[in-house]
């Protein structure tokens, strides 16, 4: 269905057959049928595009049509692999396989139907093909099969690391790197490097079968990972896969590199680099010298085609590299939390979707939760492993009630009550030092510092001043004081100052002696 939809984009950009079934690794006559049946339906490209699966295969898929068995050629073709390794043997005639599969299989084909199965075998085996390319259309990226080491600074052993190795066809234009491992996380990394190097996006990239980019081998149409089909996208380029064991289908990374062996290999044969990093600048440096180098029988060097050829048909980078994103669904548990990655944290979605099976979206920074293509919660990745992200606003109002109060202890309704005033942090003092259960005392400190809300801090602080010293102090206390209005009135506790007047005496009037 991918690759259905991929025509139709395509027929909406107005190519042609052709190019298309180029494009998408298809037989042309393959996508003049599915231009039939574009056709000779009731809808446009963009009502078609926007159909789901089930209801574009019914529109543009033929119903299967049964197959006539042929036991006999079923049989032979699978025989085919191993009659060509044993026909690769020394003495080995097509005679004596004959002879031997005829013993095995009485009722099967005659020599003469034999030799034209396996002939025909024999001769695309030995077909080679020249390919022209075309500048900016193609970029092809492999591993070489030899490692290249670094040494333990710890131990001095070294460390073997896969070579990532990519080439432009057209110009020879070559990047190579050496990472960690052969992991998705590792490649998308060489392939967002690989992309900058080359400061621009291909038509088309292609590799071999490998693990990380397709799960699923066909001639024509391989099943690729779903990061795979995330980085093509985030790069405008079409990701494609050669056949299975079939090297020259990217005949030009091989050459490229049998080329970094014999070229950049072996200038780093006496090195010891102590790091990866080490390691790759060694390289990026012989590298440089490698494409800038005039090619044999040529009058130009690799970067010379590159920089004049390739590079203004290369369409722009994207604004940042491709960071990888993965897709799962996940149920909501009672504590409103979804388990995400292999880390299994958990992170919380609104408590009203307990229960629900939501989509979740995630990559190494942050995870995204929908349902039905609404985005209900946002959080920072942790990799704290079964750890949890929770948010106060997705929290019922008890529970919210409930951490707020397991938040709270003396410091900081003392810090609360010190931002009015001395009197104010005096009382809460007092309040707290009470023996009673510690979360009745939080509440009532809480009470009197919210009187801040409806009569200010100046009348908050002159209220507490006039509780004096007592020594019990309590909300009910705070608010008379403050709903009769006794903070306004004369302290008692405060003593007039007396008048200065003429008669009364200083030190002076004393004799020190």
């Amino acid at each position: 269905m991918l690759q259905l939809r991929r025509i139709l984009q395509l027929k909406r950009q107005g190519k042609s057959n052709r190019s298309i079934a180029r494009e998408c690794g298809l037989s042309r006559d393959t996508v003049n049928i599915y231009a039939q049946r574009l056709s000779s339906s009731s809808k446009t490209v963009d009502e078609m595009l926007a159909l789901d699966d089930e209801a574009l295969s019914g529109y543009l898929m033929a119903p299967p049509v049964p197959e006539q068995r042929d036991e006999r050629r079923i049989h032979l073709s699978a025989m085919i692999p191993e009659l060509l390794r044993e026909l690769d043997k020394k003495h080995v005639t097509r005679r004596v396989l004959w002879e031997e599969y005829r013993a095995a299989q009485p009722d099967g084909y005659g020599y003469t139907q034999f030799c034209e199965h396996l002939g025909r075998h024999l001769r695309r085996r030995a077909a080679v093909m020249h390919l022209e390319h075309k500048p900016g259309e193609e970029l092809f990226f492999d591993f070489a099969g030899d490692k290249l080491p670094y040494y333990d600074p710890c131990t001095g052993q070294p460390v073997p690391c896969p070579v990532f190795v990519s080439v432009l066809p057209f110009s020879g234009y070559t990047y190579i790197e050496v990472v960690r491992d052969q992991t998705l996380e590792s490649l998308i990394g060489a392939l967002n490097r690989m992309m900058r190097f080359f400061e621009g996006v291909t038509q088309s990239v292609k590799t071999d079968n490998m693990k990380q980019c397709v799960t699923k081998a066909n001639r024509y149409e391989p099943t690729l990972t779903d990061m795979a089909l995330q980085w093509s996208c985030h790069y405008d380029t079409t990701l494609m896969a050669t056949r299975v064991a079939a090297p020259r289908d990217k005949a030009s990374v091989e050459s490229a590199v049998n080329s970094v062996y014999n070229r950049i290999y072996v200038y780093l044969r006496n090195l010891q680099p102590r790091s990866l990093a080490e390691l790759n600048d060694s390289i990026l440096q012989i590298l440089e010298v490698f494409n800038s180098k005039r090619m044999q029988k040529k009058d130009h060097s690799r970067k010379e085609a590159f920089e004049l050829y390739e590079r203004p048909l290369l369409k722009p980078l994207p604004d940042r590299d491709f960071v990888p994103k993965t897709t799962a669904s996940a149920k909501v548990a009672p504590d409103y939390h979804i388990q995400v990655g292999p880390e299994r944290h958990r992170y919380s979605v609104p408590f009203t979707f307990i229960g629900f099976v939501l989509r979740v979206v995630y990559d190494t920074d942050h995870v995204e939760v929908y349902w039905n293509h609404q985005r209900i919660a946002f959080h920072r990745r942790s990799y704290r492993s079964n750890g949890y992200t929770t948010l106060s606003d997705h929290m019922p109002p008890a529970h919210l009630h409930y951490t707020e109060t397991r938040g709270w202890d003396a410091d900081y309704f003392l810090d609360r009550a010190s931002r009015i005033g001395p009197a104010t942090q005096a009382a809460i003092r007092r309040v707290l030092e009470r023996r009673e259960f510690r979360e009745q005392n939080y509440n009532a400190c809480l009470g009197i510092l919210k009187f801040v809300d409806k009569y200010g801090p100046e009348r908050l602080e002159a209220a507490c001043r006039r509780l004096g010293t007592s020594t019990h102090v309590n909300f009910t206390m705070v608010r008379t004081i403050l709903d009769r209005g006794l903070d306004r009135e004369q302290d008692p506790f405060v003593q007039l100052k007396l008048p200065e007047h003429e008669n009364i005496r200083g030190p002076q009037a004393y004799d020190p002696s």
